[in-house]
């Protein structure tokens, strides 16, 4: 058994980046593709090779499907590494490497498709008995229906796109008269954003910790899990600071939802890296959110936690190799935190690309950069505002906090705004400080001024 020769990896930006560093230590050869505005690109520059795919527009490019494969047969590439985001969960690109006699670096097509469809996956679970939140056991089809099911667990409810994610096509429904406009409003998000107007409902529970698992299956029915992260820093459902261990999190606890995501992966018969999402009440039941079928934005915070480097092992389970860990050898320590760094107006959250006159990132002791950015480099219009990963592990959460306040006053972006004014303000929170928050903390503070900090409006 045999790592590739050679691996195309399907994306662009940090996460391309970071495929090629993890190629490179296993002695792959990268090859990167990129749209027509792209040709300075990072990712570009460190691959063994490079082709360009098509025009800027993704659907030309980057969610081309038949372009990517053409590349990967014109370079002789044995794999496609499809990162996250565009094509990563896309059953279609799989299916489509399997007949290519290509490997695609992830689940399997029909685990995908399941992973996908969140409504599915609420009634494998449900059968298997892992706690879900109450709701439908499948689709809703009709805003009948909805309001059935609505005035049996009780209003308010929440209306998700069944083939979603990220926080479009859901709307939360506080009472009978709002039920039939935000049931129609998700239908139209979600066929816009997904090409399909299914929706499930679940009983919507304010004041939650969102608490996801990183899982890693062999295919051989080796499943483990390295720990959790706390996501619960969020702005209209779009992460925005991680961090792990979870600030609530005991050893009793940890235990529960480490065992319950192996229990989730293993009911989707899971190949692969993964995450399993948990929404956590105040009395801390834990209840299964969704899987996200490929490696995550935020996966750096477990592998500082654990010392695993979770890309290496999708490659090398994705070429036939075992897991190298069982569970017992899983060790975490000290606390790592991870701020999203976008080129974004921090008050308004608006896209602000441009050229970056000046670029020069944080560095010492316990710090961490992912990144596809450089001075000159000018952040395109076209894709995700997230331009850096910054993360930070210190012994405990006190010191990842004071090392995460060093490394935000030391990043240097000139040229375009970003959201590093917002994390500056976020770490000087006291609720945050304390570990005192849930997915509501922004939307929350920012109708609360003071507390210590700057005025809370500018917050979000």
């Amino acid at each position: 058994m045999e790592l590739f020769k050679k691996i195309l990896i399907a994306n662009r930006g940090e996460i391309a980046v970071r495929v090629i560093r993890a190629c490179r230590e296993l002695g792959i050869r990268t090859v990167a593709i990129f749209s027509d505005i792209e040709r300075e690109s990072l990712h570009v520059k460190l691959a063994d090779e490079s082709i360009c795919i098509g025009p800027a527009v993704p659907a030309q490019s980057y969610l081309n499907i038949p372009a990517i494969l053409s590349a990967a047969e014109l370079t002789d590439s044995e794999a496609i590494h499809p990162g996250y985001g565009f094509l990563s969960e896309n059953p279609q690109l799989a299916e489509a490497c399997t007949t290519s006699g290509i490997v695609f670096i992830g689940p399997s097509a029909e685990t995908l498709r399941m992973g996908g469809d969140k409504a599915k996956a609420r009634q494998i679970m449900k059968r298997r008995g892992i706690p879900v939140v109450p709701g439908s056991d499948g689709p809703v089809a009709s805003e009948e229906l909805v309001m059935k099911i609505a005035k049996k667990i009780g209003f308010p409810v929440i209306v998700k796109a069944s083939a979603g994610g990220g926080g479009r096509g859901m709307r939360i429904v506080n009472e009978e008269e709002e039920l039939s406009t935000s049931f129609h409003m998700a239908q139209r998000e979600s066929l816009t954003a997904f090409g399909s107007s299914e929706l499930y409902v679940e009983k919507y529970l304010s004041s939650i910790r969102h608490i996801e698992v990183q899982i890693i299956a062999d295919g051989k029915g080796n499943v483990i899990h390295l720990g959790e992260r706390d996501c619960s820093v969020q702005r209209r459902h779009q992460k925005l600071i991680e961090e792990s261990p979870s600030p609530i999190a005991t050893e009793k606890f940890r235990k529960k939802i480490g065992e319950l995501a192996v229990r989730a992966a293993k009911a989707m018969k899971y190949r692969n890296v993964g995450t399993i999402e948990f929404i956590v009440d105040q009395d801390q039941n834990i209840y299964f959110m969704e899987i996200n079928t490929r490696v995550q934005v935020e996966h750096p915070v477990t592998e500082e936690l654990t010392g695993v480097d979770i890309v290496k092992e999708q490659i090398r389970i994705a070429a036939g190799f075992p897991l190298l860990y069982k569970q017992n050898q899983i060790r975490a320590s000290g606390h790592v935190i991870e701020c999203r760094i976008n080129a974004e107006d921090p008050d308004k959250f608006i896209p602000c690309p441009g050229r970056l006159t000046q670029f020069m990132p944080p560095g010492g002791p316990g710090v961490r950069i992912d990144t596809a950015a450089y001075s000159g480099w000018v952040v395109p219009s076209q894709y995700d505002s997230m331009i850096a990963k910054l993360i930070v592990k210190g012994k405990n959460r006190e010191e990842a906090i004071a090392r995460m306040r060093r490394a935000l006053d030391e990043f240097v972006v000139e040229g375009i705004k970003t959201t590093i004014p917002f994390h500056q303000r976020v770490f000087t929170h006291p609720d945050f400080i304390k570990g005192n928050f849930t997915t509501d903390f922004i939307e929350r503070i920012s109708r609360q001024p003071g507390n210590g900090a700057k005025p809370a409006e500018a917050l979000g």
